[in-house]
């Protein structure tokens, strides 16, 4: 990546779908964007931000799951026992 100037951010240089291209210059022909790099910008804001709910919903979860099997509620899981009870193929 290549600095932009002083100011900050950066110039990347991307290549998008015709589909992904044709939405982001319609977002800026509705006037909802000044120009393509804001869509961008946007999305990529979005994206972030759904990764990192989706993150701490994971580890609420997980945190859960311990706090459970820390008060003893859990069973007791053995692959090899499951499929030791399988009915065997003659």
């Amino acid at each position: 990546m290549q600095r932009a100037g002083p100011i900050g951010g950066s110039i990347l240089h991307i290549s998008l779908t015709e589909r992904l291209d044709g939405y982001v210059r319609q977002k800026v022909e509705e006037g909802l964007y000044n120009n393509a790099s804001e869509v961008i910008r946007e999305a990529l804001r979005l994206q972030i931000a759904s990764e990192q709910s989706k993150l701490e919903a994971l580890r609420s979860d997980v945190d859960a799951a311990w706090q459970q099997a820390d008060r003893g509620e859990f069973v007791d899981y053995s692959l090899r026992g499951v499929l030791a009870e399988l009915p065997q193929d003659t």
